[in-house]
């Protein structure tokens, strides 16, 4: 009994940590990345291009949040041929909270540091 408390205690953490709870990861998959998997769009690849010409989630952050409010391909980051394959997204209907809070869970969930494997 003991074990499955603590087993519970420790998933509760492990989901909350960093602000972040189920809601808002299922809020995300809602609004983005049923979409995203829809059309096989790779957000990791997406991750990755923001990282490397903004290399702060700040300045990615404000980044895809102008995209979002203003999803014309000048405010993208993704090269021409991209949206010969996907479809242009269209505006958003979430709020600026909400917005920021899912590109903050977005940002989480494919940041690169939570897959690197340090030698010990």
């Amino acid at each position: 009994m003991g074990k499955i408390i603590f087993l519970c205690m420790l998933f509760s953490i492990g989901v909350v940590a960093g602000n972040i709870t189920i809601d808002d990861k299922q809020q995300v998959q809602e609004k983005c990345l049923q979409c995203h998997n829809q059309e096989q769009i790779p957000n990791g690849l997406i991750y990755r291009r923001y990282l490397m010409k903004y290399s702060t989630k700040e300045a990615m952050k404000i980044a895809i949040m102008k995209y979002l409010k203003d999803p014309k391909q000048k405010n993208s980051i993704m090269p021409h041929p991209f949206f010969s394959k996907f479809s242009m997204k269209e505006v958003s209907d979430l709020d600026d909270e909400n917005l920021k809070k899912n590109i903050q869970t977005f940002l989480n969930t494919f940041d690169l540091k939570k897959n690197l494997v340090l030698p010990e």
